[in-house]
């Protein structure tokens, strides 16, 4: 039996940074969504577990025995192995959650094929804490590190996005250290749209100090007038909702057209 899962683009349509813990992580209030687009994954039964990269971006990936796809193979009890081939379309260290996603199709992988143990959400967090998210897939909330899921009112579904990243990586722990540690409130309540709208990236600016492309990035999408633009996660990909598939289209015709060298990804929230 041959299984096919596809690691959804995760981003965080806003993101509030409250406080730094005693544990040395950030204490944050999240409003995750998912693209129905990303890295795809083909798994077939093995005598043991396999993994083979290919893709644009597989070279970022320095050692995929040691990634996250493995690490969440070895997390899940299976009577079998799995061969896996991972397309990686996906950049790394961009925002996306891309291994996080990875591994949340991993997940997936192996439930249809062995079922899950009942502690399942506790070996995805301990993998990272955007994966119990990218199991689900689903637009949600995360609180604490991210990894304490509650249900929202998803009105966004179908939304027509556009991602663009500038092709420039940018790891996430020193974007969190460059973060000013003023706590500016939490998120707003009500559907996913109103918390969008009302939200922030409190991550935008120590990012944009590290990578100051990024806010070429954000400049660009505003300027094809999209109803919401920002920064995802801790960058440097951003991106913008349009009313429209054809809005989305023609931004993402205008900015490849003036920006050639960055990287783009159309599609709609799941």
């Amino acid at each position: 039996m041959t299984l096919t899962e596809t690691a959804y683009a995760k981003i965080n349509l806003a993101l509030h940074v409250r406080r730094r813990r005693e544990d040395g992580y950030h204490e944050l209030e999240t409003l995750f969504a998912f693209v129905d687009d990303g890295d795809r994954l083909v798994a077939r039964p093995s005598a043991e577990d396999r993994l083979s990269v290919s893709g644009e971006f597989a070279p970022a990936l320095d050692h995929p025995f040691g990634n996250i796809v493995a690490k969440a193979l070895t997390a899940l009890p299976r009577a079998e192995g799995l061969a896996i081939e991972l397309e990686k379309r996906l950049p790394v260290a961009a925002g996306l959650g891309g291994g996080s996603a990875d591994a949340g199709a991993v997940f997936r992988m192996v439930e249809r094929s062995h079922g899950w143990p009942e502690d399942w959400r506790d070996r995805a967090a301990k993998l990272g804490a955007d994966v119990p998210a990218c199991v689900l897939s689903q637009t949600c909330i995360g609180r604490g590190t991210g990894t304490e899921l509650e249900p929202i009112e998803s009105d966004l579904t179908g939304a027509p996005v556009l991602l663009v990243n500038p092709r420039v990586p940018l790891a996430t722990g020193p974007v969190f250290r460059a973060w000013d540690g003023q706590d500016r409130g939490p998120l707003p309540q009500g559907s996913a749209s109103t918390v969008a709208r009302g939200g922030r990236n409190d991550l935008e600016a120590p990012a944009i100090s590290l990578c100051p492309v990024i806010a070429d990035v954000l400049g660009a999408l505003h300027a094809t007038q999209p109803w919401l633009a920002r920064m995802s996660g801790s960058g440097a990909t951003c991106f913008a909702l349009y009313d429209s598939i054809e809005a989305r289209d023609a931004a993402a015709v205008r900015i490849a057209d003036e920006h050639p060298e960055w990287w783009q990804m159309s599609g709609k929230l799941r």
